[in-house]
């Protein structure tokens, strides 16, 4: 696909619409990071919030985890920072630091990277092995994760340097 994320994805099957909104989403959220130093990535407080890029970056790691790579591919379902089930989704958000930037950032792109692995060949109709809910809903909620999240990365970035846009 050759779709921009300045623009919306062409359109075409309910495949390639899927598709591209999602690549549109992931790209949002890398361009929100992008020209960001390792301090501004982990910084917080955003109206008292723990929201730092990093850490809605780290979120979307699960996500892609959660609604793809799990519910599409039935992997074990294993989070990278921290269990779920023991106070919600902290590890994400919580006690960054400059280090963890580099290995967070190659974190997201190796499952999204795992994620597209386990769509191709897949129609939206298909049901996935871990949630057994289809393909199509589990897309559009991992979409939805983006949309929210990368609408919470905007008001961030913002305030770091002003940047605004997709």
């Amino acid at each position: 696909m050759t779709d921009d994320v300045r623009h919306d994805p062409t359109d075409g099957d309910e495949v390639h619409v899927l598709l591209g909104w999602l690549k549109f989403h992931r790209r949002a959220a890398a361009e929100k990071c992008d020209g960001v130093s390792a301090v501004d990535l982990i910084r917080n407080g955003l109206g008292g919030t723990s929201m730092s890029l990093l850490g809605l970056i780290r979120h979307l790691t699960e996500m892609e985890r959660v609604y793809a790579v799990f519910a599409i591919g039935g992997v074990d379902l294993t989070f990278s920072y921290g269990p779920y089930d023991e106070g919600g989704p902290d590890g994400d958000f919580d006690n960054l630091t400059v280090e963890m930037v580099e290995p967070s950032l190659a974190a997201w792109r190796a499952e999204c990277a795992a994620a597209d692995a386990v769509l191709a060949g897949t129609s939206p109709d298909d049901v996935g092995r871990g949630n057994h809910r289809s393909v199509r809903w589990n897309l559009v909620k991992l979409m939805q994760e983006y949309a929210r999240h990368n609408g919470h990365a905007d008001l961030i970035r913002q305030s770091i340097d002003g940047a605004t846009g997709e």
